[in-house]
């Protein structure tokens, strides 16, 4: 961890890694153990990068910035029920300067295709699995058929031009 870095908050899991098939050098009938690597589960995609350097502080702010628009949107497919909104009989008043969710949902989704809008149709989709979707770098250059490392590079110009329409430093 770099000085002055704050870490997030972490939920930590042991994940077996697949076991080599090889066989050779081993006795018959021995088994090697087990090996496990420790994956951090609330971690994204982008906070993988950005924790690793690969991804600057500017970048890392304005994906989360997409990232929570997405989200305030509610624009991820729903599988369930939503069980929070009223009966269609029963009228329930708010306050008129409040802003009703249906209301929010729009203004986000608004915010959300303005940004996308501004990174352009080529770097959109890239920028779209990676900060949204919550796709790994492997499965987005595998999905959109780029060549290995090259999503990494085009990532980086998509958060550029995410970063300089927010207007971000």
């Amino acid at each position: 961890m770099r000085p002055g870095k704050v870490r997030k908050n972490r939920l930590l899991a042991e994940r077996p890694l697949p076991q080599d098939g090889s066989g050779r050098g081993r006795r018959p009938g021995r088994l090697r153990p087990a090996r496990s690597v420790t994956v951090n589960l609330a971690d994204s995609p982008l906070g993988w990068l950005h924790d690793r350097g690969h991804v600057t502080a500017r970048q890392f702010a304005a994906g989360e910035q997409l990232r929570l628009d997405w989200e305030k949107a509610a624009l991820a497919p729903v599988v369930t029920m939503q069980w929070d909104a009223p009966p269609l009989g029963k009228q329930t008043r708010l306050a008129p300067e409040e802003a009703t969710p249906t209301m929010r949902q729009v203004a986000a989704r608004r915010r959300f295709d303005a940004a996308t809008a501004a990174v352009g149709p080529g770097l959109r989709d890239i920028l779209w699995r990676v900060v949204c979707a919550g796709e790994g770098m492997r499965d987005a250059e595998t999905a959109l058929g780029w060549p290995v490392r090259a999503g990494k590079l085009v990532l980086g110009m998509a958060l550029d031009r995410l970063a300089d329409h927010y207007r971000m430093r």
